[in-house]
């Protein structure tokens, strides 16, 4: 159980929800949503006036739909919860609609600050705190997406993705105290200063034993 949720939410949704996860690749399992559930209960005890139960849910529904459209998966997602007929009668119709912005407002790349509190909590729980992870999630994504790429495209790929969304400048913002996230920012821009290093990292958390090639 999550301390502070109600056990019935919790049943059903380690019952109802979390078997969906299946679905998704790798960086999108139910492993990254333990670890989102993890953040964003952390992050709600620095508010007085939040519900763990929709804090709770958001972390829950929100990479949902990946498996069906992963450009547009925080809406589609954001929609299989406001649709859930166990949701329906557990939460009214104020507290669906910021659970269900707060799942569309989620991701990253999206321009402007999330619309709540909530919205705050679950997209800054949401990111990433381990260069291994991070470099494993990209490369999960790439073999899904990017079947067709050699090794050199998936590295370069690689760099770019995170390097646009990590490095220096980067679009990925928190808006919750984060120690965790502050010392990741730190460890990824000094990996990215070096492209070998990165494509030897890149390597190494990921088992690909041909070094033969790397530049």
């Amino acid at each position: 159980m999550v301390e502070g949720v109600d056990k019935k939410l919790v049943e059903y949704i380690e019952n109802h929800i979390f078997p969906l996860y299946e679905k998704n690749e790798s960086g999108h399992s139910i492993r990254h949503i333990n670890y989102v559930i993890r953040r964003s209960m952390k992050f709600a005890k620095e508010f007085s006036d939040v519900d763990l139960d929709m804090v709770y849910t958001i972390a829950a529904f929100h990479d949902l739909a990946h498996h069906i459209d992963k450009d547009r998966h925080e809406e589609l997602s954001a929609q299989m919860f406001f649709d859930d007929l166990f949701i329906k009668h557990y939460f009214n119709d104020d507290k669906r609609k910021i659970i269900k912005e707060a799942i569309e407002d989620h991701r990253a790349s999206l321009d402007g600050e999330p619309r709540s509190i909530y919205g705050k909590i679950i997209s800054s729980a949401d990111r990433n705190t381990s260069v291994s992870s991070t470099l494993q999630r990209v490369h999960s994504y790439s073999l899904k997406h990017h079947a067709d790429f050699d090794l050199d495209q998936m590295i370069e790929h690689a760099y770019q993705f995170v390097n646009k969304k990590f490095g220096e400048g980067g679009y990925a913002k928190v808006y919750c105290k984060d120690l965790e996230y502050d010392a990741f920012k730190k460890d990824i821009c000094e990996l990215l200063k070096d492209r070998h290093l990165f494509a030897c990292e890149y390597m190494k958390v990921n088992d690909i034993d041909d070094v033969e090639g790397i530049s």
